[in-house]
């Protein structure tokens, strides 16, 4: 993954958490939907914030602020929930506002350092240098844990 990330140009929804900007590849995303009311859960971990009824399914929220111990995660106007799919689940994910879609080559991809401050190395897949700034870009698979995806199983 890693290696073809660093070749091809690929898109990537961008959004924020804080003062830093982060990406997805656009392939993992369903939809990016407005702050909903969520339904707590008991029991579950405390950074996932609940459940939303998306036309019908259930789909638990992670809030990224809690997931990555980052201050902040107050709702505004432009909170939105980013929708994803990771192994076959839908999941929501709770970030400060999304920006834009932009494609990024390859080549202006870096692996991460080693010395990350905040978000654990093991959730990047890089760090993209665009010229208004430098874009996190996640991988998805693992900021959503297997032991998070099968916990998810409970939701379906």
């Amino acid at each position: 993954m890693a290696e073809e990330l660093m070749t091809g140009d690929n898109q990537y929804v961008v959004f924020r958490l804080g003062r830093e900007v982060y990406g997805l590849e656009i392939s993992t995303v369903l939809e990016i939907i407005t702050m909903q009311t969520i339904t707590e859960v008991p029991g579950t971990e405390d950074y996932i914030e609940g459940v939303i009824n998306l036309r019908g399914l259930v789909i638990p929220v992670f809030n990224l602020h809690k997931k990555f111990n980052l201050p902040g995660g107050e709702i505004t106007r432009l909170t939105r929930v980013v929708v994803v799919e990771v192994e076959g689940s839908n999941i929501g994910m709770q970030v400060d506002g999304v920006s834009e879609v932009v494609r990024i080559p390859g080549g202006v991809i870096e692996p991460p350092s080693k010395i990350m401050n905040g978000i654990d190395e093991e959730y990047l897949l890089g760090i993209a240098k665009l010229e208004d700034g430098l874009v996190i870009l996640l991988d998805l698979a693992k900021v959503l844990r297997k032991d998070d995806t099968s916990m998810l199983d409970n939701f379906s």
